[in-house]
């Protein structure tokens, strides 16, 4: 994980803001411990932080490409980095290391924006033209990795985090109506193109946009469509079963030492058979890790989301893998003096708890010596593991499924607090409906069963991603309270003191 940040001022010298610069990328530090760099000249400023994932000494950023015109900083990680490095050579280009960034750099000058077309990761980065005084923004496809973007009068700022934009002068900390109506009613979830402060927006997953002196423009370069599915049964497994096994091979390459988050369910088990018999078939032994909470086997409570605890399908996992495993067992009082610093890492209200937990389990790893980790987030989103996906008075309920009554929220809230809180959520909830593409054929529930992805991607499963990022960065440098490794018994209270 690494965290970008910069901005551009056609009207005055984008260096008197140097300050602001340097709060943004000490602001971004979390997501990159390891590096720093920055660029500066007239009209842009452009900051870095790095995590080293690939590539130590060929990856520094900002990198600066070899016609001298052209620099980039970049947050993500591509999956097929050698099949573009490939063509790219064949058209001449050379290469001096093997990261990934260098590759998307030779590929923005062979393609500019049609690069982004051909790019299987996951990624946010910013792309500097000094010479066309032209700035290019791109988002992943489905948002893992977060672009906010402010405008300012001459220009804009943009960054990995809100508070990263933030600590330019001209962005102000204000919320606006439609802001706080977001976070009370909408939240923990935001709509995907807000970025809650007022100025502040999210740039979409899918787009891209360019900013020149005559002015800034959006685009999509990639978009979800409904098509007919016309394979077999057979075929349809066949074919899940390949897509799965490249996207996991490919996730595991990595120059520092990398894990795999083990819950028991479908998704983490998969994940991590896939990557231990990748490492068995190279001598060497997995690490998986799982969390737990002192007393869970008194208080745990079966829900429609949880109908059984993970310890017993953790073990089985763990004999039949043969992975060496690390579960860490958080304290109640330690996830209560989490909840604020979890807060700080998203920048905005969360999931309480829920984010808390995982924050002091991402401590907890990359303590016990893991950089980074595959886990099974988000599988549920795609392949229908939801309540609300399989009980139809729950999928045709004519509102988000996860947050079905607006009136409980508002009864919390004094009078005058928002105004028209049902009419906001009700019209992002229809809009994002309406952005659900239907075939001809479809009956209803096939009809619906789109909109009830569309509605878990752009909404639940951003809010997952969001957490996911926020803690996991969050956690490489934060001081969160204390909890214990029952595989080696020992405490780390002595690194994260109350």
């Amino acid at each position: 994980m690494c965290g970008i940040g910069g901005f551009v001022d056609y009207e005055h010298d984008a260096r008197r803001y140097a300050a602001a610069a340097e709060r943004m990328q000490r602001s971004l530090t979390p997501r990159g411990p390891d590096a720093s760099g920055d660029y500066q000249d007239a009209d842009a400023v452009l900051v870095h932080r790095r995590l080293i994932v690939i590539d130590p000494d060929g990856g520094a950023q900002p990198m600066h490409a070899p016609d001298g015109n052209t620099v980039l900083v970049y947050n993500g990680e591509l999956y097929n980095t050698e099949e573009i490095r490939k063509d790219l050579i064949a058209r001449g280009h050379t290469f001096r290391g093997h990261s990934d960034t260098e590759v998307l750099l030779h590929a923005f000058l062979e393609w500019d924006t049609d690069a982004f077309q051909r790019l299987n990761g996951i990624f946010a980065f910013a792309i500097w033209q000094k010479k066309e005084r032209r700035l290019v923004l791109c988002r992943d496809r489905l948002g893992v990795k977060p672009l906010f973007v402010a405008h300012m009068q001459d220009g804009i700022v943009f960054g990995s985090t809100i508070g990263a934009v933030l600590c330019h002068p001209a962005i102000e900390p204000e919320v606006d109506e439609d802001g706080l109506r977001a976070v009370l009613l909408l939240g923990p979830a935001r709509p995907p193109a807000s970025g809650v402060f007022r100025q502040i927006d999210s740039l979409l997953p899918g787009h891209y946009a360019v900013l020149t002196p005559e002015g800034y423009t959006d685009h999509t370069y990639w978009k979800l469509e409904a098509r007919e599915h016309t394979d077999t049964l057979e075929q349809t497994i066949e074919r899940t079963h390949e897509l799965i096994c490249d996207a996991a091979k490919r996730q595991l390459v990595s120059d520092v030492p990398l894990a795999c988050f083990l819950s028991g369910g479908l998704d983490s088990s998969i994940l991590s058979m896939l990557a231990a018999k990748d490492y068995a078939a190279r001598g060497e032994t997995l690490h998986t890790w799982s969390v737990d909470y002192r007393d869970n086997d008194k208080y745990f409570t079966k829900n429609s989301f949880q109908p059984t605890s993970d310890d017993e399908f953790i073990q089985m996992m763990v004999s039949a893998l043969g992975t060496q495993h690390h579960n860490v067992v958080i304290e109640p009082d330690a996830l209560c003096a989490a909840l604020l610093p979890a807060t700080d890492a998203r920048d905005l209200p969360g999931m309480a708890d829920v984010d808390s937990s995982l924050l002091l389990f991402c401590a907890a790893v990359k303590q016990g010596g893991t950089t980074v980790c595959l886990s099974g987030e988000c599988a549920d989103e795609l392949f229908g593991g939801y309540p609300w996906y399989h009980r139809e008075e729950i999928l045709f309920e004519d509102t988000f499924p996860w947050s079905r009554s607006v009136d409980l929220r508002l009864g919390l809230l004094a009078p005058g607090i928002v105004r028209d809180g049902a009419e906001f959520v009700r019209e992002h909830y229809l809009a994002t409906c309406r952005r659900a593409e239907k075939l001809p054929t479809d009956s209803k529930k096939d009809a619906r069963m789109r909109e009830m992805f569309v509605l878990n991607l752009d909404w639940f499963m951003a809010t997952l991603l969001e957490r996911s990022v926020a803690q996991g960065y969050r956690s490489r440098s934060s001081t969160p309270p204390r909890y214990s490794h029952s595989r080696t018994g020992s405490s780390y209270s002595h690194l994260y003191p109350m």
